[in-house]
């Protein structure tokens, strides 16, 4: 006889009646680029607060899913390790889910599960992912896992594992940050999603993130391969109650198989385009033109450098080096500092507009080059692909991968950087530093 977990969050965090829910589902619809993954992290609220940050990145699993993997804490057993169950079914308002009992038994023997059904029986942060995945997967099996204080590594061991089969699916099931007043939740949930977007594990625990473990496993798992989280949500329960004493943070990301700057340029260039012609028109009106509505992903820390071509040449280029803003913010100043505040040429005028063209040069974080003498620095740097930063105390330059077109050996681009800082290029001191980058261009 088949055993099939009943609905016990249904009517509390979900409609229980399917055409309520369908409505729901109807108002969490959203315009989505068409990138498919097969992890994601979600938030386990009732749908009014959470429902759809969650959906925002539900939409990007992959369509050919067969099994999902769902990830959550344990909110009302006190359990250690990872702990599965014996039910051939879960129900949902929409239908049943059934459960791929294979899978579980192949999980169990990497993570050493035991069974514990009681631990399931008011389990939320498992059973509201469920109408979510019948609505958009209604033929896929599920894995149910729980845990409590398990080694991350034991879980990144099976999404290794399992990954391998293309058909698996991940979803990490989380809330972020409890019961702080809104603005400090603020502050402490952008923290996270910084520490979410830069695959960052040491000190990440459940103070931040409820599903601190899965998360971790998650993170691990992206930072080995070069993988990349993309940001589509971030909010807490004040947004829903009107309450800011005490809210709960909610947060959405998938995994995107590459970096992120290389997923903007595929998916939102114009998008980048748009924000700098934007605040140039701005600048040239001294007024604010109409927004732009962006993806959540440009509200993620970025380092760009924005380049105007006035009929062709040159017409003014600034830039960053150090991810202190949002990449929207970071882009904005950018494009306004080209047009108006390049010392090198004239404030563009409203009569130019019409004739220029934009280039933004999308920067990875730059990484410290370690050396000694500057042998060792030259061995460090690759012609063509690295960007480099020098900096000694008030003397700093910086040289995008595009200029080894001018100076394509190592040495003389090493000097022609120190020349533009203001050091002799035979300049090397103790407190002399270098860091490395590389760019993804948008023309």
């Amino acid at each position: 006889m088949q055993k099939i977990k009943k609905m016990t969050a249904a009517g509390t965090f979900y409609p229980a009646d399917k055409n309520e829910l369908a409505k729901m589902f109807k108002d969490f619809e959203n315009k989505y680029d068409d990138y498919q993954t097969r992890a994601v992290i979600i938030p386990h609220a009732g749908y009014t607060y959470s429902g759809k940050t969650a959906m925002n990145a539900l939409c990007h699993l992959n369509k050919n899913t067969k099994n999902i993997f769902i990830m959550s804490p344990a909110h009302y057993e006190k359990i250690f390790g990872c702990v599965l169950c014996s039910y051939d079914e879960f129900e949902t308002p929409l239908g049943n889910l059934k459960v791929n009992t294979n899978l579980c038994k192949e999980f169990a023997g990497i993570c050493e599960c035991m069974i514990n059904n009681y631990a399931f029986e008011n389990e939320y942060g498992i059973e509201v992912q469920l109408p979510f995945i019948k609505k958009l997967f209604p033929k896929s099996e599920i894995v149910p896992i729980l845990y409590g204080c398990e080694n991350f590594k034991y879980l990144k061991r099976a999404i290794e594992n399992f990954r391998k089969n293309q058909e698996n699916s991940f979803i990490i099931s989380s809330d972020l940050s409890h019961f702080y007043p809104a603005k400090q939740a603020e502050k402490t949930d952008l923290y996270t999603a910084k520490m979410i977007e830069n695959n960052e594990t040491l000190n990440f625990d459940v103070e931040l993130a409820c599903g601190a473990v899965g998360i971790c496993a998650m993170l691990d798992f992206c930072k080995d391969n070069g993988y990349s989280f993309i940001r589509t949500g971030l909010t807490n329960s004040s947004q829903s109650t009107g309450n800011s004493s005490r809210v709960v943070g909610y947060g959405s990301w998938f995994l995107y198989e590459g970096d992120k700057n290389q997923y903007i340029k595929e998916y939102h260039s114009d998008t980048v385009k748009e924000i700098c012609k934007n605040s140039i028109m701005s600048g040239l009106h001294l007024g604010t033109p109409e927004s732009v509505n962006s993806p959540c992903v440009f509200e993620q820390n970025g380092i760009s450098f924005v380049t105007i071509n006035l009929s062709g040449k040159p017409h003014g280029r600034k830039g960053t080096t150090v991810p202190q803003k949002t990449l929207s913010e970071d882009l904005k100043q950018n494009a306004h500092d080209a047009a108006f505040n390049d010392k090198n040429f004239p404030p563009l005028s409203l009569s130019e507009f019409k004739n220029i063209s934009i280039s933004v040069s999308l920067l990875s974080k730059p990484k410290k080059i370690l050396f000694s003498d500057e042998k060792e620095l030259l061995e460090n740097i690759t012609p063509y692909k690295d960007g480099i930063i020098i900096r000694d105390g008030k003397y700093q330059a910086v040289f995008l991968p595009e200029i080894w077109e001018k100076y394509p050996d190592t040495k003389t681009f090493l000097e022609e950087l120190k020349q533009t800082s203001g050091l002799e290029k035979t300049y090397l001191s103790e407190s002399f530093e270098a860091f490395k980058f590389n760019t993804v261009e948008i023309q």
